[in-house]
């Protein structure tokens, strides 16, 4: 059956670059990213991995662990790290499983008959400290992800699952937010003394709730 949003991220043990690991233990308390390549030595994924340990300090920040996954084994992953480095500037500063009997891939159905039969395509998920999947993306294995984007996700996803606020279409943090309908405005007034610009009773416009 196919994960969906809500769902308890499956449990796992797997070798990474880094050593062994248990998923669950991994996330501790922390958010999760974790981001799928078809395989090792692919022109697209060494520029994603290289942007990813560029911006790793930006995941550091928030609280946010950075985990991929290719179905090659350990070695080949320290091989094509140093190609990342030539090539990119930057070696990966993040563990990568290896999967090669496609055990985590097809855990969380990284493989897609229609697209690639034996390669996974580029899946991310966003996971919570309560190991719960907050966000899913698949990308066909020509298109290079926007990792900026995640990082903006991860931002409105933070914030809130801590405010009764929604973020409204290319959001950015620092940004107004949306109050969310299931609050009614005498609550509103409770939650944001400051007050709110109301376009429509059912949009209501008010400053990013500091945490």
């Amino acid at each position: 059956m196919a994960l969906r949003l809500g769902d308890i991220a499956p449990d796992f043990t797997a070798e990474t670059t880094e050593g062994p690991i248990k998923f669950h233990e991994f996330i501790g308390d922390n958010w999760v990213v974790l981001f799928s390549h078809p395989k090792d030595f692919t022109p697209v994924c060494t520029t994603e991995r290289g942007y990813m340990a560029r911006i790793k300090p930006e995941f550091d920040k928030r609280g946010v662990k950075i985990l991929g996954l290719s179905v090659d084994p350990v070695d080949s992953h320290q091989k094509w790290s140093q190609d990342i480095k030539e090539t990119q500037g930057y070696a990966p500063n993040y563990p990568l499983i290896a999967d090669p009997e496609r055990k985590v891939a097809n855990l969380y159905d990284m493989i897609h008959p229609n697209a690639l039969d034996t390669l996974t395509v580029r899946s991310v998920f966003v996971i919570g400290p309560d190991k719960k999947i907050k966000l899913m993306l698949t990308y066909p294995a020509s298109t290079g992800r926007n990792f900026d984007e995640i990082l903006r996700a991860v931002d409105s996803l933070q914030l809130t699952a801590k405010h009764s606020v929604a973020t409204p279409v290319n959001w950015k943090h620092g940004e107004d937010c949306i109050i969310v309908p299931s609050v009614s405005d005498d609550d509103a007034k409770k939650k944001f003394p400051g007050g709110w610009k109301a376009l429509k009773p059912y949009l209501r416009i008010v400053p990013q709730p500091r945490s």
